[in-house]
């Protein structure tokens, strides 16, 4: 492939990462080695959302071999929408792109959506071409999409696809959101509300091999619906608020006062009776 024009700007990429030392040293190189193509302003961050596991070091090190990669440390795990958050607000470049740290989505892919990110578009959205998943994870990532396009009016078809390209001006009104599974959702929402334009693109999705979701467990998934019904509550409310009653103008006709003489009975001049003569009368 042929190395594109250097035009991008300059871009910030974020991996949350929770327990993933087996794939995120590979997404950070793929990064580093991609980034340079598009632009030579660049910085790649790794949230590491309270890992246990040798993630920390692990990036620590990466650290010290590239200055453009620059880990965040949360002492205690945040949840995804934590994560994220922490991304957001520590990302310093024109735009943000992030995927998950787990090793899904192939960072290199990103070459897909900067051709999309043209003057006038805020977001770029990845979908997933066939989702990688065990049965049970595909049924119920199919319901929650399409419950959440029909009850939100999403303009993008895979809410829960994480492989975005975000203009950084976008986010300065998105504000916080939830730190459960629905925080994509509430961003969505809140990107979309603002006025932001989107753009789509087809992406692929791989097998998990490493580790475990931490989406797909019982505290998780009542933490997300608690969030997604709390939701939709919001916009319902919203929605109501924005209802307006339609404004009726009237306007009253100024009319010049009637004299009260015209009521009075002894002003008033009768006309004479009109009278009919009888055969007899007229010879007389």
């Amino acid at each position: 492939m042929t190395a594109p024009a250097k035009s991008l700007g300059s871009i910030s990429i974020f991996f949350p990462a929770f327990n993933d030392e087996q794939t995120i040293g590979e997404l950070v190189r793929h990064a580093l080695a991609i980034l340079p193509a598009y632009t030579s302003d660049y910085e790649v961050l790794v949230i590491n959302d309270g890992s246990t596991d040798g993630t920390a070091s692990l990036l620590d090190d990466l650290s010290k071999q590239d200055p453009h990669v620059r880990p965040i440390h949360h002492e205690a795990n945040r949840g995804y929408g934590g994560a994220l958050q922490s991304g957001f607000a520590n990302a310093a470049k024109e735009f943000v792109f992030y995927t998950d740290g787990d090793g899904q989505y192939d960072v290199r892919e990103i070459a897909r959506l900067l051709p999309l990110m043209k003057p006038g578009v805020d977001v770029v959205n990845g979908y997933k071409s066939k989702r990688a998943d065990s049965f049970h994870r595909v049924i119920i990532g199919k319901i929650y999409n399409r419950t959440a396009r029909l009850l939100f009016r999403l303009p993008i078809r895979d809410v829960d696809c994480d492989f975005r390209l975000i203009r950084r001006e976008a986010l300065q009104h998105v504000g916080e959101i939830s730190t459960s599974g629905a925080a994509c959702l509430e961003m969505i929402r809140k990107l979309k509300a603002n006025g932001a334009v989107f753009a789509e693109v087809e992406v692929s999705h791989y097998p998990r091999l490493h580790g475990h979701s931490q989406f797909f467990t019982f505290q998780s998934l009542m933490r997300t619906a608690y969030d997604f019904f709390g939701l939709l509550g919001q916009a319902w409310v919203s929605a109501f608020s924005s209802q307006q009653p339609a404004r009726i103008e009237t306007h009253e006709e100024v009319k010049d006062p009637i004299p009260s003489e015209a009521f009075t009975l002894s002003k008033i001049t009768f006309a004479p009776a009109f009278t009919t003569k009888t055969r007899s009368q007229e010879k007389q």
